[in-house]
């Protein structure tokens, strides 16, 4: 913990590497999952061309659908870590006053 800095301060730096981190986490994870829904929908479709479009349509929008649930569940997550992060901080900061004394 850095003394010089005021515990808010400190807070907010935490909140925003985790936010930052959960940010690109979401990206990678939304990637994957759209490469896993393509390769799913090539699989799956037939070879008719009349029926790929829809397929294709499909797929694209089960991706979507998965994509925003995936980073839903990482925002929630992120959001809980920072809590806990912050609560953490404010304690220890807390006890550091109560030693001085």
């Amino acid at each position: 913990m850095d003394d010089d800095k005021p515990i808010t301060e400190q807070a907010m730096e935490t909140i925003t590497s985790a936010v930052e981190a959960t940010k690109d986490a979401a990206i990678t994870a939304v990637k994957k999952v759209r490469k896993a829904a393509k390769k799913v929908a090539k699989k799956v479709a037939p070879k008719k061309a009349s029926k790929k479009k829809s397929s294709k349509k499909a797929a694209k929008k089960s991706s979507k659908k998965a994509a925003k649930k995936a980073t839903r569940k990482t925002a929630k997550k992120s959001a809980t870590k920072a809590k806990k992060v912050g609560k953490k901080a404010a304690k220890s900061k807390k006890k550091a006053g109560k030693a001085k004394r």
